[in-house]
């Protein structure tokens, strides 16, 4: 036990080593600029809410109205939206985290809503997009035809796939672009959170009133024109400060995370824990970046602690070293 302890030791310093001195080079390479990017992004959240709340507050009404659906049609639309928007969040931050990072996952999801936006105004715009409006001395009106609908919900897909990647990266980007270890970067992430929320509350007095007034009293067409070219107006000036961003590389998802500790639990049932030292042989590291201490050990949910019980022979492996005689540190000491 002595020898295989020894040997595990030594390579679990190796490798926090490695990783250390990676970590530390990637951190002198980022240039926090703080508040002379928050132009950019500041003015970018202002408008992106303003095109997109700026449509959705009065939509039940366009399909109503425009559409010619009747009230439960129009509100169960309305209703899966708006649930498919919360739950395709999930999907667009665990992309976000570990394949495309947020600048990239921001810049596609921007374009990709105002591109939902501008086909939602053509709606409104072309008569062959939508029916005919109702007549006033007719009790029957003419409802949508497939092909009206099918356009239709293309533009609600495409701001459903804009909502997934713009909802969980435009707070955390603009959190990125300070530097959470100085006091300076701490108090401007403060500042930052109260001008994001004042943003949001902005958009939604100006949506409230200025933009669904024109929607209901002056035209549709130019009522749903406006939240487009406001988004248009986001999407210039997110690429503006392409060159000053600070952007952070995805380092994987928590998700991915908590379920590859539960994949690993059940693979790992029947392996016994040390009886002497249960969290010897456990993974312990922390990396230089983690802001929070280490969670002391609980003997709570111990299953769980299995998966952090690592083989000499896996650890050798994963530096590329010659595996002749392998160890297993989970086997109990004869």
């Amino acid at each position: 036990m002595g020898e295989s302890e020894t040997t595990m030791k030594k390579i679990e310093k190796e490798s926090f080593e490695m990783s250390e001195k990676h970590e530390i080079d990637d951190d002198s390479k980022l240039i926090y600029r703080g508040w002379k990017v928050m132009p950019y992004i500041i003015g970018n959240e202002t408008f992106e809410k303003l095109g997109a709340i700026g449509t959705l507050l009065n939509l039940l009404v366009y399909l109503t109205t425009v559409f010619n659906l009747n009230n439960v049609t129009a509100t169960n639309i309305i209703n899966i939206f708006n649930g498919s928007t919360n739950v395709a969040t999930l999907l667009g931050a665990f992309v976000s985290d570990t394949y495309f990072g947020r600048y990239n996952t921001l810049g596609f999801c921007i374009i990709t809503s105002f591109l939902g936006l501008l086909t939602i105004q053509l709606t409104a715009v072309f008569k062959n997009l939508h029916p005919p409006s109702c007549a006033k001395e007719s009790s029957t009106c003419i409802g949508p035809t497939a092909g009206q609908m099918t356009f239709l919900f293309s533009g609600f897909c495409l701001l459903l796939i804009g909502a997934a990647g713009i909802r969980p990266c435009n707070l955390a980007f603009g959190v990125d672009q300070f530097n959470p270890k100085t006091e300076s970067g701490k108090k401007g992430i403060n500042s930052f959170f109260n001008w994001y929320y004042f943003t949001f509350t902005f958009a939604q007095m100006i949506s409230l009133s200025l933009i669904v007034y024109v929607q209901s009293s002056v035209s549709w067409a130019i009522g749903l024109g406006i939240p487009a070219a406001l988004m248009l107006l986001a999407c210039v000036l997110f690429f503006m400060g392409d060159k000053l961003y600070v952007k952070v590389k995805p380092s994987g998802s928590p998700i991915k995370s908590i379920v590859q500790v539960l994949v690993v639990a059940v693979k790992k049932r029947r392996v016994k824990l040390p009886a002497q030292h249960p969290m010897l042989s456990l993974f312990d590291y922390v990396p230089s970046k983690c802001d929070y201490p280490k969670l002391p050990h609980t003997y709570q949910f111990r299953f769980l602690a299995e998966t952090g019980l690592v083989s000499v022979e896996h650890q050798m492996r994963e530096m590329g070293l010659d595996v002749k005689a392998p160890v297993e540190t989970d086997k109990k000491a004869e």
